[in-house]
């Protein structure tokens, strides 16, 4: 049984986290210029959860707090204030949240019975199972990955239809999950490395490669190939780059693009090497361990790609 006290003490957890993160919005909505350039077209990208420069590309802000309504209750009065209708359809659960909902605190003597009998019959078999399992693996590695709430929708639909078109029967849950989520971050445009699906999942490269390839073959899925630009916002971040960096990085790869150099190599180790060389012209070095252990790439890949872009452009860098 929950004490009150515990009750209270969660209450007042709650409510200073709230307050901070009304605070930190707050803060975000007090920006109205680059601190980089001082350019005031500012952008909010609340799918990627970032506050960019349009200008000069910096991410002046990360994980732009959501100050949607709280629907946790600690008590009964709470829950009965909080009460309401019902959330919205969702392909995030497994029946799309239009089930009815019997609460611990609903009203009634037999709403204990109601809500046993209900966990009951919530699952109907094996397969429904089977498919909530890989629900929440999806949420689970999404939410490793820092991914918004539409690429989620995105990947739950995409399981739904490889579901119908009986794609899962003998095949890994975690591996197709895995790939699900890559291709959706391709095809939605937020970058993720095949390397970080893999960190995040329960299964190694191979299988969810394999899997990948299977569902563009089978649902007949058009995914673009990966641009080294869109991963450089990210890679400079994380490397505490200038927007300065970002810009000249972002040019060379354009350059490069012109020139064909992209042409038959990974985007990543093309925007790592990118990345590299412009940090060194910029005076903000940073070693080739330090942009591997971020992008992913390995520090030949790194310096093979860096030596071909700085040859075939005719940049001079000086180490």
């Amino acid at each position: 049984m929950v004490s009150p006290e515990s009750i209270e003490e969660k209450g007042k957890y709650n409510g200073n986290r709230r307050r901070g993160d009304k605070a930190k919005a707050d803060a975000e909505e007090k920006l109205k210029e680059c601190p980089e350039c001082g350019s005031k077209n500012l952008v909010r990208d609340y799918g990627k959860a970032e506050l960019f420069c349009a200008n000069c590309g910096l991410v002046i802000a990360e994980n732009i707090v959501d100050l949607g309504p709280e629907w946790r209750a600690f008590d009964s009065e709470q829950a009965s204030k909080r009460a309401r209708v019902g959330a919205p359809m969702t392909y995030r659960i497994h029946d799309k949240g239009l089930s009815t909902l019997v609460t611990w605190s609903s009203p009634g003597q037999g709403q204990y019975k109601l809500k046993k009998r209900q966990q009951w019959t919530h699952i109907a078999n094996t397969t429904e199972r089977s498919f909530i399992f890989a629900l929440s693996e999806i949420d689970r590695m999404a939410s490793a990955l820092r991914l918004p709430i539409n690429i989620r929708e995105a990947a739950s639909m995409l399981y739904r239809k490889a579901m119908k078109k009986h794609l899962i029967r003998g095949r890994s849950i975690e591996g197709i999950t895995s790939a699900i989520l890559y291709v959706n971050c391709r095809q939605y445009g937020v970058p993720r490395t095949l390397e970080e699906v893999r960190d995040v999942s329960r299964v190694g490269q191979k299988e969810i490669s394999r899997a990948y390839r299977f569902l563009l073959r089978e649902l007949d899925l058009k995914v673009t190939p990966a641009s080294p630009v869109d991963f450089v916002p990210r890679f400079c971040s994380q490397l505490d780059l200038s927007g300065e960096i970002r810009s000249k990085a972002v040019e060379i790869i354009k350059k490069a693009s012109e020139a064909e150099l992209t042409n038959g190599r990974g985007p990543i180790g093309i925007a790592a090497a990118a990345i590299y060389i412009a940090a060194i012209l910029s005076g903000e070095h940073r070693t080739q361990k330090e942009v591997s252990d971020v992008t992913g790439v390995t520090e030949v890949t790194i310096r093979n790609r860096y030596k071909e872009l700085s040859e075939q452009l005719d940049i001079d860098v000086l180490l």
